[in-house]
């Protein structure tokens, strides 16, 4: 069986659910092909895990200073380059594409008659699901940015939909967890804005991550570049974690039981989209601004957090895909919210027991 599998480079939460996912491709007689598109080449970090991957330009969104800018978007994203890679990539080799928002792929194997399953948390926006900051814009781009045949949208809560529980790419580790050791990742925020923010409330340590950093060390600041290894031990370890709201950093911190405080990129329907959910759900503090006063009231309260112990998704559905079980997606889906345990009670959250207002 030969796959295709195109990812969205931008964020590194579509990443980390390819690694968790290539982890049980691995176990498998399966040929995989990777394709990224949304970043330079030379922007990416820590891939082994996917061989000889291809890269292309793609189409991504311009954010700067904690927003996105649809001006810059439309002037730094070229159609006929971009068309151009959907013609010229060869898709006749595979009998399937896999695709978490990556349009390149998508598109080919749409116009080229090619089966396409879309995983990935935007196909969960097909469905009637907590939705904030849409518009016509935001809407279409959902929709038809990366189409494909079959959709399996991912989210923290079935909400009575045909979606699934999160894929995960953390361990379930042992690591004992530093009191006031916040983990910070806000990439797309102005950082010295934010360093000024945090850095008075000197009884925290704060674990910064950010494509421009170097590793450094200043006073409570500790300031780290991009690394999967690093961030992940800084995960386990740390008792709280700020970052914006994209899908995948939150479920692990979910996961894992980490207090969370998420800030939304604004004019990001799906980031709106998410902080709503969290509150509702009562899984984490969100704020519209970077804000002193929240982040501190944040930091210091007691509020114990509920952790979701998710199931490993991305080994359920390796095994779906291999085996070609196309047909049975909703009994999958079905079994995999019923290994879902809540807090330390560890109670079922299957479409009995969970209702779509909360946990």
């Amino acid at each position: 069986m030969k796959i295709l599998y195109g990812v969205q480079g931008t964020g590194n939460g579509h990443l980390s659910r390819a690694r968790a996912m290539a982890k049980h491709f691995a176990k498998h007689d399966v040929e995989i092909s990777y394709l990224f598109s949304g970043r330079p080449k030379d922007k990416y970090f820590d891939m082994e895990a996917f061989g000889d991957f291809q890269v292309c330009k793609g189409m991504t969104f311009h954010t700067e200073n904690g927003q996105v800018s649809y001006p810059k978007t439309l002037l730094k994203n070229n159609l006929f380059s971009f068309f151009n890679d959907v013609s010229s990539l060869d898709v006749a080799p595979f009998d399937l594409i896999l695709n978490d928002f990556e349009p390149v792929s998508a598109w080919a194997g749409k116009l080229k008659g090619k089966t396409v399953i879309n995983i990935g948390h935007q196909p969960a926006f097909h469905h009637d699901i907590p939705k904030q900051g849409g518009n016509i814009i935001a809407n279409t781009v959902m929709r038809i940015f990366a189409p494909g045949h079959i959709q399996i949208g991912l989210h923290w809560h079935h909400f009575d939909q045909s979606i699934m529980p999160p894929i995960l790419h953390v361990e379930n580790n042992s690591t004992d967890t530093v009191d006031n050791k916040i983990l910070v990742y806000l990439p797309f925020e102005n950082q010295t804005d934010l360093v000024n923010r945090i850095a008075g409330f000197a009884a925290f340590d704060f674990y910064l991550y950010s494509p421009d950093n170097i590793f450094e060390d200043k006073d409570n600041l500790h300031f780290r570049p991009l690394s999967v290894d690093g961030f992940k031990q800084d995960l386990y370890s740390c008792s709280g974690v700020i970052c914006n709201s994209g899908f995948e950093l939150p479920s692990e911190c979910i996961h894992l039981g980490k207090k969370l405080l998420v800030k939304p990129v604004k004019n990001q329907m799906e980031q709106s989209s998410n902080a709503l959910a969290l509150r509702i759900l009562g899984l984490g503090e969100t704020m519209d601004e970077l804000d002193s006063d929240t982040i501190g009231a944040w930091l210091h309260s007691n509020k114990q957090n509920k952790r979701i112990r998710y199931p490993d998704v991305s080994e359920a559905l390796v095994k779906w895909i291999t085996k070609r079980e196309f047909h049975t997606l909703d009994e999958l889906k079905h079994e995999l919210w019923e290994q879902v345990a809540v807090d330390s009670s560890l109670e079922s959250c299957n479409a009995v027991s969970c209702s779509s207002s909360g946990l």
